[in-house]
């Protein structure tokens, strides 16, 4: 699932499926298909941006080293904000 912020990533599309064995591999196979994508998710350090994020089966994940599922649903979300 990809949040609206991003979606003009992805030619407007709120969900895309992805390819990995891990998290990581997921957003680099994100990346290759929509470039910048993952640099607004997850920073230099490979760890997920403050006003990102990310949930793999409903539980927050941000090991990007972590095992993903065949067909398991990754979820991004970007934080609200406003007065």
């Amino acid at each position: 699932m990809i949040p609206s912020q991003l979606q003009s990533y992805c030619g407007g599309a709120s969900r895309v499926e992805a390819e990995g064995v891990t998290i990581g591999a997921v957003f680099d196979d994100l990346d290759r298909r929509f470039p910048g994508l993952k640099f607004r998710v997850i920073d230099e350090q490979d760890r997920v941006r403050r006003h990102m994020r990310v949930f793999v089966g409903g539980e927050a994940a941000c090991d990007m080293a972590a095992a993903i599922a065949d067909g398991a649903e990754l979820m991004i979300f970007g934080a609200l904000s406003g007065g």
